[in-house]
């Protein structure tokens, strides 16, 4: 055979081989089709942050079968997607005052990841930051995620409720996600959404304020010697660029020097951050990441900042405050700095009123020496609901008292609350309201939580 003959029959057989799929006819023939399922459980937890997780882990270590919702590909919420990775506050006075399974995950991500936790018999003052503890992000979602497999959890990301009806005693949900629809039928409703997406939906009562607090994308900057920097001059340039309108003072507090002394640990303050549609949460995720860009552009332009990096930013922005629930009770600033104890107090919460406010900052104010706050199952139950429960920062309480009970640790709690009383109620087939407490506290303490002496 010629060479030139060779070489074209060569060229046929490797175009043979590499086009055979296609002769094959191996080709996608029908059109992308969205499935349906239909599922039957007891309890569906919906949102799998710092309070649904847990709730999630709870009623499946207590038997009972639990689908978990969860809109993003990851749990922890706050703790991991928004990077604000030092729950607290666990300890009060020298005594631990939230345990459970929130805490146990949080000791496993500390030793895993070779870390110490905080000298909790140290008085922190008014520095309640010492008693915080200082996770490993990512690794705090892997934790999560296979305590709730362990669990028996059906964990469903990439999904969103978006019907919600009572029918002859039971919950049904309709949810999309990414090429699915579920039809979800179940005995409770745990919202943990956050922005109580569920309840929402379903019709009950919500309360938001005019304006809410400011939110924050977690980041942290590098390539910089803070000691070498000319401070004087850093702020000279940044008040400049502020009054010429290239900067926004209250974006980062007005404070560009705490900007590179903490490297951007929790310092951004975004007005109007708000999470509660898809739309609104763009927003606010493109506004604080516009004005990071426009702080690093800033920042590279001065003498011993050329080099400034991003070395870490999180998926999306943290937010504090958006919509609560109207419940049986609502949790007062009174109620909360004295300490109160309720005759359903099912968990504690020990954190200093912490509101952000864009003109003013945040100036915690700490609770007086000895004085612990706790939940009552009320504050978790929407009025004029049955078979529903919420946990984390959208429970019914006054503002002042919510920036104080929005925080992780005390989600935790409440989330393994809420996951015991929806075992009680489906055990006894009743709504949370009417659930024997005793029961429920029963069960609290057999899975590690503390629980207030009434």
């Amino acid at each position: 055979m010629k060479r030139r003959d060779m070489i074209a029959a060569m060229g046929t057989l490797s175009l043979g081989v590499a086009a055979s799929p296609f002769a094959k006819g191996d080709v996608l023939k029908e059109p992308y089709k969205v499935v349906q399922k239909n599922i039957t459980t007891d309890v569906v937890v919906v949102g799998g942050g710092t309070a649904g997780a847990v709730a999630a882990i709870q009623v499946g270590r207590a038997g009972k079968k639990v689908t978990l919702i969860e809109c993003v590909s990851q749990l922890g919420g706050t703790t991991t997607t928004a990077g604000v990775a030092f729950p607290g506050i666990f300890f009060a006075w020298g005594k631990q005052i939230i345990s459970g399974i929130g805490w146990e995950n949080v000791q496993e991500a500390v030793e895993l990841n070779g870390d110490t936790l905080p000298n909790f018999s140290i008085p922190h003052g008014r520095q309640h930051w010492e008693h915080q503890v200082r996770l490993n992000g990512p690794l705090f979602s892997l934790i999560l995620e296979q305590k709730c497999v362990e669990a028996g959890v059906d964990l469903r990301y990439y999904e969103t409720p978006t019907k919600i009806e009572f029918k002859n005693g039971f919950w049904e949900m309709e949810t999309v996600g990414k090429g699915i629809t579920t039809k979800i039928k179940c005995k409770q409703i745990i919202d943990c959404s956050g922005n109580a997406i569920a309840a929402n939906i379903a019709g009950l009562d919500l309360l938001k304020e005019a304006e809410t607090q400011p939110g924050t994308l977690i980041f942290r900057l590098g390539g910089y010697d803070m000691k070498a920097l000319d401070l004087d001059m850093i702020k000279k340039e940044y008040e400049a660029a502020i009054n010429s309108g290239e900067l926004k003072r209250e974006e980062f507090r007005g404070n560009i020097v705490r900007l590179l002394s903490s490297k951007g640990d929790n310092i951004q303050h975004i007005r109007g951050a708000d999470s509660t549609t898809s739309e609104s949460h763009t927003a606010a995720n493109i506004h604080a990441r516009s004005s990071l860009l426009k702080h690093l552009k800033f920042l590279k332009r001065l003498p011993g900042c050329e080099n400034v990096v991003i070395e870490d930013m999180r998926t999306e922005i943290g937010i504090r405050e958006t919509y609560r629930i109207d419940g049986l009770y609502q949790i007062t600033h009174e109620d909360y700095t004295s300490g109160k104890v309720f005759e359903d107090s099912l968990s504690y919460s020990y954190y200093p009123i912490d509101l952000h406010i864009i003109e003013h900052g945040v100036t915690p104010k700490q609770l007086s020496e000895g004085v612990v706050a706790t939940v009552p199952l009320r504050a978790l139950i929407p009025k004029n609901s049955k078979n529903f429960m919420v946990a984390g920062r959208c429970l019914s309480s006054d503002r002042l008292a919510n920036s104080a009970l929005r925080v992780q640790g005390s989600s935790m709690a409440m989330g393994q609350a809420a996951g015991a009383t929806a075992v009680i109620a489906c055990q006894r087939n009743v709504s949370p309201a009417d659930v024997p407490l005793d029961e429920v506290r029963d069960l609290l303490r057999s899975h590690g939580a503390i629980v207030p002496t009434v």
